[in-house]
Parts: structure tokens; sequence; C-alpha cells
């Protein structure tokens, strides 16, 4: 799966709700793509939106191994005690800033068989379900720090997509070159 980045607008819409017919073997197998697709850029989670679908679920593997899917998330308890945590994201490689959070959350959401559970988390999964969960709602880690440093990360962040797009048109106009020469070469043999 294509790891959607900052500047593309998927990343920045609220997601809509996963409807209960939704929740079949077809979105199970989209669960695993994600997993696969998390593990591959080495990261702890992936949001929906993070691959290009604007829907409320993500996926994660915390410090304790364990595969977990959250559909239709709600965080209904935080505690008053804040840490901090050097954050990172698969949407904006290469960039880490330190953000405060609450060291502890209480999630209701459905599994990947559509049933419902409640999720006390601290330290390290805490901190994976609140910034998945902020993916859901349109926002990245950067807007929870220093705005300084997250108009500098955007800056940076489109300039790379700016350089990859001339790169892709370049690329393309190399091959539709090599297709035009082809088939020039094509219709002096059929001759």
């Amino acid at each position: 799966m294509k790891i959607y980045k900052l500047g593309e607008e998927v990343l920045r819409k609220k997601c809509v709700p996963v409807e209960p017919e939704e929740i079949n073997d077809s979105l199970r197998e989209t669960f695993n793509e994600m997993f696969e697709t998390m593990i591959e850029a080495d990261g702890v989670g992936l949001a929906a939106p993070q691959v290009g679908i604007s829907k409320r679920y993500f996926v994660i593997i915390s410090d304790d191994d364990i595969r977990r899917v959250f559909i239709n998330p709600q965080i209904i308890g935080t505690s008053a005690d804040l840490c901090d945590y050097d954050e990172g994201c698969l949407s904006l490689p290469g960039f880490n800033e330190t953000i405060k959070r609450p060291s502890k959350v209480t999630v209701q959401a459905l599994n990947e068989f559509g049933k419902p559970f409640t999720l006390n988390a601290e330290g390290l999964l805490a901190r994976i379900i609140q910034h998945e969960y902020d993916h859901l709602e349109g926002i990245v880690y950067i807007d929870r720090g220093d705005p300084q440093y997250a108009a500098k990360v955007t800056e940076q962040m489109k300039k790379r997509q700016e350089r990859a797009a001339k790169k892709e048109a370049e690329k393309a106009r190399k091959a539709a070159s090599i297709a035009a020469k082809l088939a020039a070469k094509q219709a002096k043999k059929s001759q």
C-alpha cells in the first residue's frame, strides 16, 4: 500500500465512521495489508487516511507485539499526568519532535470482527493510540508541537513533493519518448 505523505489532502480530512456491514473479510484483508505496510516501513501504527482511506480505523503493534485493530475508536478518558515522547510518523519520514500527551488513555472501539472492546492503555501503547486517533481527526503530530517547527516541516515536505512530481513527470516524458521511437520503428518495419 502507498503511504500518503504530509501535504496530501486525505491526511487533513476528518474520517467517516465504518458502517457495520463494512466489517467483513474484505476489510480484514485491508487490515492485513496495513499491518504488512506498517511493518515494512518500520512503524508501530498506521491509520486508514495514511493509506488513502478516509475511514475511522487504525492498526497498531506496540512494544507488547500484539496486533490490534481499532474500528470507530473513541477516546473516553485520559490521565491528567502528561509525558513527553519523541514522536515520528510514516507520513512525515525523517522528522521527529518531542510531543506532550496524556500518559494513560481509555479507548472504546470495535475489533476486526465488529466486537466492541474497551482498553485502558499507558506508556507507548497509549501514545500510539493517541497518535493514530489524531490521524482520524485530520491531525498530524506536528500540530501538537512547536508551530515554527511544524511550518518548517510542512515547507520541507512540500519541496519533497515538488521534487518527486518533477521526477515522475520526467520519467513519464522519457517513457513516452521511448514509446514513440519504438512505434516509429515498428511503423517503418511494417511498410
